[in-house]
């Protein structure tokens, strides 16, 4: 049973969703093209590239089984689909923001009727209202920092990664109005009738992100010594350790650690006898 799933073909998540297909094992082979469709190295699974704000709706409607596209924009389309997987990176907020001189410093000095310009205009509405503010909406499709500057809003609100954007545009931060990452959606029959290929594509692309920030230890130790190495490096679980048929009284070991943690950990593992240290990285844990 053919899976489509929809990915954005350009933006800041494009280049980060291709990455982690790729990683998950699909191989998209039209990628560079850009193409409308890519297959990939599974026969069954083709991915197809849009806008990141039509993902969504194309994922509700069945256009696509699965898709990849941030919470900002799902909430936005109030779009019902299913929400498989935080991907963990694209993290942003979407913030009411006015311009450095204004004398507006925090909602309760907004006084109604007032103009916001947006992207969003439907949870700029919900924010708003939610807040008993009498606002004009200005929808907006990009360029939303200027808007205070020629006069057609007198607040924005835009996504945020670090500020920096707002600064250099001299507005300031007035309130958050939601926290948004990028998500694994489904539709939500889809993932009924083609449950089987769906799960296979979340556990390797969860296989994935749990892999991120972890290393591979290997060595060789004198099982004498054993104990000193499983106490510096117990690992997920515990070290895996294992006998080395070549060598009488050795034994293999070996642990997931976190790649904060490999540097000191090698240093230390060395004066307590370890040797034969390998580091390897890690493409996939699946648990």
């Amino acid at each position: 049973m053919k899976l489509r799933i929809a990915i954005p073909s350009k933006g800041r998540i494009s280049e980060p969703s291709i990455n982690l297909l790729n990683s998950a094992g699909l191989g998209l082979k039209d990628n560079a093209n850009r193409k409308l469709f890519s297959e990939t190295f599974h026969r069954d699974i083709t991915v197809m590239f849009t806008r990141a704000a039509d993902i969504p709706e194309f994922v509700e409607d069945g256009a696509a089984d699965l898709g990849i596209t941030g919470l900002d924009l799902i909430e936005e389309k109030n779009a019902d689909v299913g929400i498989l997987e935080d991907l963990k990176f694209g993290a942003t907020s979407l913030v009411l923001a006015a311009p450095e001189n204004s004398k507006i410093n925090s909602i309760k000095d907004i006084k109604s009727p007032i103009s916001v310009a947006t992207e969003f205009p439907n949870l700029t509405k919900q924010y708003l209202k939610k807040n008993n503010i009498d606002a004009k909406i200005v929808k907006l499709t990009g360029s939303t920092e200027i808007a205070p500057f020629i006069g057609i809003a007198d607040l924005i609100t835009d996504l945020t990664s670090t500020g920096t954007t707002l600064k250099m545009n001299h507005l300031k931060v007035i309130d958050t109005i939601m926290e948004s990452s990028i998500k694994l959606i489904v539709n939500k029959k889809s993932n009924i009738e083609k449950k089987q290929i769906i799960d296979e594509v979340t556990t390797c692309i969860k296989g994935v992100m749990d892999a991120e920030g972890k290393k591979l230890i290997m060595l060789n130790v004198d099982e004498s010594k054993l104990d000193l190495i499983t106490d510096a490096m117990p690992g997920m679980t515990g070290p895996t350790v294992s006998q080395v048929l070549s060598q009488k009284n050795m034994v293999a070991v070996h642990a997931v650690v976190n790649e904060s943690e490999a540097f000191q950990l090698i240093n230390k593992l060395k004066i307590v006898g370890a040797k034969d240290i390998l580091v390897m990285s890690i493409e996939r844990i699946i648990e």
